[in-house]
């Protein structure tokens, strides 16, 4: 009776901590192909084509970046929060769907970026 009581106690315990999480987790799954056909279509024309080549150094690789860091910087570009007027315009035209969409999709690209000593 006693091991009964600890695996529910337990078991509570595991689905409070779960419950927990929700929060974070994404609303709708991601369009990963509706987001590659955007980054093709749009995006690829500063960051290259899978977001590894930009066309200017002073331009961020997107591939392999922190799918929240590149979900926010899209929604502080929309929101004017963040200043650049080519983004800014870029950001704009994007749905909060479609924002959520490439952060996920440049997120699960494998990325070049390193880290210089």
């Amino acid at each position: 009776m006693k091991s009964s009581t600890l695996f529910a106690g337990r078991l509570v315990a595991a689905l409070l901590s779960a419950s927990a999480l929700v929060p974070f987790v994404s609303a709708h799954a991601a369009d990963l192909s509706g987001a590659k056909e955007k980054a093709e279509q749009v995006c690829a024309a500063c960051h290259g084509k899978e977001g590894n080549a930009p066309v200017d150094p002073s331009y961020p690789r997107l591939a392999g970046q922190h799918q929240d860091y590149l979900r926010q910087a899209l929604l502080d570009y929309r929101s004017d929060s963040r200043k650049n007027a080519i983004m800014g315009a870029q950001a704009k035209a994007l749905t909060k769907k479609e924002v959520g969409d490439l952060a996920a999709y440049y997120a699960s690209m494998p990325g070049q970026l390193v880290v210089r000593k």
